[in-house]
């Protein structure tokens, strides 16, 4: 996945479409970062280490069913200033998210499409600029590791 930061919404079926079943405003929906795999998983790892499992560290993470693609959940607005290569941010206005008491529950709308770190076992979002940061650790720590070979 080759693109650049966007702040168009999802096609249908793309990771992060899940069955609505309560939206909340869209003021109050996060954002999705979506990345390949291979840096977004990297990511994770980087952020879990530097935070070391503790909060304030990475947030709910999607996978899609061919195992391309990952989607980070933001904070909302942050697709309005996005614009890592590589990457796309999108709004999600609530589509295909029910949030409610802190819990974020979902129902792939997609076969195979689901949470690789459920909401409720990890923090509400992960922090744009942590986010940034990892991925840009990351695609540098794949780009040394594929030169090596």
């Amino acid at each position: 996945m080759e693109s650049i930061g966007t702040n168009t919404a999802p096609e249908p079926g793309a990771v992060g479409t899940l069955d609505t079943l309560e939206a909340p405003a869209p003021a109050e929906a996060p954002d999705l970062v979506t990345v390949p795999a291979r840096q977004g998983l990297e990511a994770v790892d980087i952020i879990r280490r530097a935070t070391h499992h503790t909060a304030p560290g990475v947030g709910p993470v999607l996978h899609d069913g061919s195992g391309d693609t990952l989607g980070f959940l933001v904070p909302p607005g942050t697709a309005d200033a996005w614009d890592l290569p590589g990457s796309a941010c999108t709004q999600t206005n609530g589509r295909g998210l029910r949030i409610g008491d802190a819990e974020i529950c979902a129902s792939p709308a997609v076969d195979g499409t689901g949470w690789l770190l459920p909401p409720e076992a990890v923090g509400p979002v992960t922090d744009p600029d942590v986010l940034r940061a990892a991925l840009g650790e990351a695609a540098r720590l794949i780009e040394a590791a594929d030169n090596c070979r």
